[in-house]
């Protein structure tokens, strides 16, 4: 596992899970978890599919949740992002349906500007 004080924890704040961890993650489930991660770490921040990932992420750790007052925002999101990872009580092929989810959702809503299940409100 990677060194914590590499990834800056407790010196910067982040409301939502952010892409340049997505490498941190690496070691913490099996092969098929490793070649997804070293896929999409790969990428440019801005890559749809690191996007998707990015997205995946926000929804495991609960991101939209999180605030300034909350125990997993004062442990960083380093800390829950690993222990998010490494508790998952699902397989590798569990979490690559949850990015491939993710990738879909983000897809429909770059193409049609709205999320699946959601309203889109009239401007």
């Amino acid at each position: 596992m990677s060194d914590v004080s590499e990834y800056g924890v407790h010196t910067k704040a982040e409301l939502l899970f952010p892409a340049h961890l997505i490498p941190s993650l690496r070691d913490l489930r099996g092969e098929e978890w490793q070649v997804l991660v070293d896929r999409v770490a790969a990428l440019p921040e801005t890559h749809p599919d690191s996007l998707a990932f990015v997205l995946m992420m926000i929804e495991l750790d609960g991101c939209l949740k999180c605030n300034s007052n909350n125990y997993k925002f004062l442990r960083g999101c380093f800390l829950c992002a690993t222990q998010t990872v490494q508790s998952y009580k699902g397989t590798d092929q569990d979490l690559l349906a949850l990015y491939n989810k993710a990738k879909q959702e983000l897809s429909t809503h770059l193409q049609h500007g709205v999320r699946p299940g959601e309203l889109s409100l009239a401007a």
